[in-house]
């Protein structure tokens, strides 16, 4: 059997409006996660073998887990920090539009 590893990891998490949030916050109070803004978390992960393998299956046991689901986490590998979704995937972010387009914005008068 593999050794047990620590590593920090920040979690973000949309569980939509009917989620399992009671027991995310359950789970999340039981490694002692640390808030850092709204649906974020750090924490000391303890796992053995993949982290991200073993953080998806401790997760679906401690939450339900639906089509709404989207938790995020980074970590580092190799000293150098990544992220990926273990629930859900990336969806159209609300700021798309938003940004003013470079260029001229000259009325010539006729």
């Amino acid at each position: 059997m593999k050794e047990k590893a620590k590593q920090f990891i920040w979690i973000s998490f949309d569980l939509g409006v009917q989620g399992d949030y009671e027991g995310l916050y359950s789970w999340l109070d039981a490694h002692d996660a640390k808030e850092c803004g709204d649906s974020v978390a750090a924490l000391e992960y303890e796992y053995r073998g993949d982290p991200v393998d073993s953080l998806r299956k401790d997760l679906r046991g401690a939450l339900e887990i639906n089509a709404k689901t989207r938790i995020y986490v980074i970590l580092r590998a190799a000293e150098k920090p990544y992220g990926r979704f273990i629930f859900g995937s990336r969806k159209r972010p609300p700021w798309t539009g938003f940004a003013v387009e470079q260029g001229e914005d000259v009325d010539y008068g006729t």
